[in-house]
């Protein structure tokens, strides 16, 4: 049914603020939080914040929105937590380049349990870079992780051991590649030296040292402060998110799949880490699109694994205030 309150009364416009609040908790590509929303009476909207891009690792942009796409996600299961379904409108004008989203035509269908579960895990849900525990991810639990990217319009191929090999030789190419360019070292620096400033990736979220692992993360730059311990990731499952499309809106809707399949898995206890060095770099990309046997196109390389119970517990990384994020000028009038 169609939302009618009293002028008195606007639960819908608080649910608003509250999911696009709540958006700020997704993850963005070096923690950039490259987002911007609008609430209005009736409609959030999404903006890109070309400020945030990572110029030198995604000229395209492409990784910015993936995490845009997240943050969207994550407003959208806000939504559906306090009952509330909007239509999606993606990249609605052509005219405003930045407006990557509209949510309209509201209604209230009751609270979604699923999503107000998934609500929970938005809240615990952060990147471990630490090896994962011994313990293998069971089918049914891998089955639904991909099944939740697959509801958002995304794709995630699980690869087999063969492909696991060829995706750590790609990780290691990319990684010598970046290694070798002053602008992409410097962009790094500068987004792993942010504290206090609400973004970037602070020591204690980083490994103290190179963690074993069969695919090699990031390495950036300089050593954090987090303990990594002796485990490795031999039960860790690797998979790439692909879609049939390399567009814009396949971007965005990339994130909404990789943020649908990381609270999937946060709520199922099995630990997610993007793997995105493998698709900044032009030859290594090309390697992940031949692995899909020409299918699509990769969006992101992942690592997924039974999060080890003798991890202490880690550290979120910083996000911005709320009110840098969100404006809620035009409802002022209509917040509690």
């Amino acid at each position: 049914m169609s939302h009618e309150t009293p002028a008195t009364d606007h639960p819908l416009t608080t649910a608003l603020a509250e999911a696009a609040g709540m958006a700020g908790h997704a993850p963005s590509v070096h923690n950039t939080q490259p987002w911007r929303w609008t609430v209005l009476p009736d409609a959030l909207e999404l903006r890109v914040v070309h400020d945030r891009q990572l110029s030198a690792t995604d000229p395209e942009g492409r990784l910015q929105a993936i995490s845009c796409g997240a943050a969207l996600h994550h407003a959208r299961v806000a939504l559906a937590a306090k009952g509330w379904t909007p239509v999606v409108e993606r990249l609605p004008d052509p005219a405003q380049s930045d407006l990557l989203a509209r949510l309209t035509s509201f209604h209230h269908t009751g609270a979604d349990p699923d999503a107000t579960r998934l609500v929970q895990a938005i809240e615990v849900r952060h990147t471990d870079r630490r090896p994962v525990s011994d313990e293998q991810i069971p089918p049914a639990m891998l089955g639904e992780i991909e099944r939740a990217a697959t509801r958002e319009g995304a794709n995630l191929q699980v690869l087999d051991d063969t492909q696991k090999l060829e995706l750590a030789s790609a990780a290691q190419q990319a990684a010598a590649v970046e290694a070798a360019s002053p602008g992409l070292r410097e962009e790094l620096a500068y987004w792993t030296s942010r504290a206090g400033a609400g973004t970037g990736l602070p020591p204690e979220v980083l490994p103290e040292q190179a963690p074993q692992t069969t695919v090699p993360v990031r390495d950036f730059g300089r050593a954090g402060t987090l303990p990594v311990g002796s485990g490795h990731d031999q039960a860790a499952v690797y998979g790439i998110l692909w879609g049939s499309e390399d567009e814009p809106d396949s971007w965005l809707r990339a994130g909404e799949g990789l943020s649908a399949a990381w609270l999937t898995a946060t709520r199922l206890g099995v630990s997610l880490v993007p793997l995105s060095g493998v698709v900044e770099v032009d030859g290594t990309r090309q390697t992940l699109r031949r692995m899909l046997s020409g299918l699509g196109f990769p969006y992101l390389a992942m690592r997924l694994g039974v999060a080890d119970p003798t991890h202490a517990d880690l550290p979120h990384a910083p996000r911005l205030e709320t009110a840098q994020t969100v404006d809620t000028s035009a409802v002022a009038g209509q917040l509690p």
